[in-house]
């Protein structure tokens, strides 16, 4: 192995390549060197390291920019910024914006577009992360915005139509058109259009009004208990499984959790969900505290041992993507987003709005819907709430009972 490293990180005076010394060093002491040699034996892998280290290609995120965009080069360079040969960047919003610019740059209302994808779009996704990295999820929400734009300005323009001369009617039957494609994103575009007026069209914001279908409580505490007490399930599948279940977390919420978010004192285990941090009960407590412990991804090239996350994922320094995470949890017979949809209706009951926000990391709004849609009686429940001197940290009473 040290022979075919040689082979292709050496720069042109038969050396070892500066910026490639400390790859060079994690692949040559790797514990599986057999998995490292048949990365390195790889056409995508041998090409792209050997232009590199030659310097055909400057080692940075813009001279891999240059190169086709493949699975095995975004491989690579999560490997070659794990071992710090590049420093870390935003590989989601970078995607985006390369995205929306190969997408609209032919349209012939590109200016239309760009003004709305680039200064609204990215910009409210910007605003709302500040300063941390896009997540998948919001990398392909934003693409379907942008889409259902596209979509809807092509009607128009098939119909002799644009969004100024456009009427309401026109725009109704659009919506009961089969070309109507991502209905609701095309609300957001409508809105915008208007606010910046350069339609009369009115497209209303759809009202959620509660949950569509009735919950199978029992069910779901017939999971959490076998996610508890199995010990023969994974237990990051376990600790995972049970945040969508107790504490409604979204999978691409969970997938996000680093080791910051967990807090021990000996006394006690505590998960940072939003603001507040929550009290752990135990077993939950113990096997959170297994997992920080245990923890470990599928990525094995350019794994420093260092990742910062709950759920490490198949690249290094990355976390488990949202998808992987809900496809595991549905094979234990879990149904992610409705059980998710299930916790939060229950914890809405017992807990009052700005409490739940607080607590779940979820927004006031959502969480004063869910309260208008549980009917909880909050009057009574703050009296009582207050007598008791409940730990604010716990998200409902009798939990305990329900798992035992």
């Amino acid at each position: 192995m040290q022979q075919r490293l040689g082979e292709l990180l050496r720069d042109s005076t038969g050396a070892i390549h500066p910026q490639l010394q400390v790859l060079h060093d994690n692949l040559a002491n790797h514990d599986r060197p057999d998995t490292v040699l048949a990365w390195l034996n790889k056409d995508a892998t041998t090409t792209v390291l050997r232009g590199l280290a030659a310097g055909q290609h400057p080692l940075t995120h813009a001279g891999l920019d240059e190169l086709p965009d493949a699975k095995p080069l975004r491989h690579l360079r999560s490997v070659l910024v794990a071992t710090g040969a590049l420093p870390p960047r935003d590989e989601q919003l970078i995607r985006l914006e390369r995205w929306i610019t190969t997408t609209i740059a032919a349209h012939p209302d590109q200016q239309l577009l760009h003004r709305y994808a680039i200064w609204h779009v990215l910009r409210r996704l910007r605003q709302r992360n500040n300063g941390k990295h896009l997540s998948y999820g919001q990398h392909v929400g934003a693409r379907q915005h942008v889409r259902a734009a596209i979509t809807l300005l092509d009607w128009l323009t098939s119909h002799g139509l644009t969004l100024a001369t456009a009427r309401q009617g026109d725009l109704d039957t659009w919506l009961t058109s089969e070309d109507s494609k991502h209905r609701r994103e095309a609300g957001h575009f409508v809105r915008w259009a208007r606010g910046q007026k350069l339609t009369g069209l009115d497209f209303a914001a759809i009202k959620w009004d509660g949950p569509a279908g009735d919950f199978d409580t029992e069910i779901r505490w017939q999971q959490a208990r076998r996610l508890l007490h199995d010990d023969s399930i994974n237990t990051a599948d376990r600790v995972a499984g049970l945040l969508v279940l107790l504490y409604a977390q979204w999978p691409a919420a969970v997938a996000r959790l680093t080791l910051e978010h967990v807090h021990d004192d000996e006394h006690q285990v505590r998960l940072r969900l939003g603001r507040e941090p929550i009290v752990l009960p135990e077993p939950l407590a113990e096997l959170v505290l297994r997992l920080v412990a245990s923890r470990h991804g599928h990525a094995t090239l350019g794994d420093q041992g260092t990742s910062p996350w709950l759920f490490p994922g198949g690249r290094p320094g990355r976390p488990i993507s949202a998808e992987h995470l809900g496809e595991r949890l549905r094979q234990l017979g879990l149904r992610p987003g409705q059980d998710r949809s299930g916790a939060l209706f229950a914890l809405a009951t017992e807990l009052p709005a700005a409490l739940l926000a607080r607590l779940l990391g979820i927004h006031i709004s959502v969480a004063v819907a869910w309260q208008r849609a549980s009917s909880g009686d909050w009057t009574n429940y703050a009296a009582n709430y207050s007598r008791r001197q409940h730990n604010p940290n716990e998200l409902a009473d009798g939990t305990d009972d329900h798992l035992s």
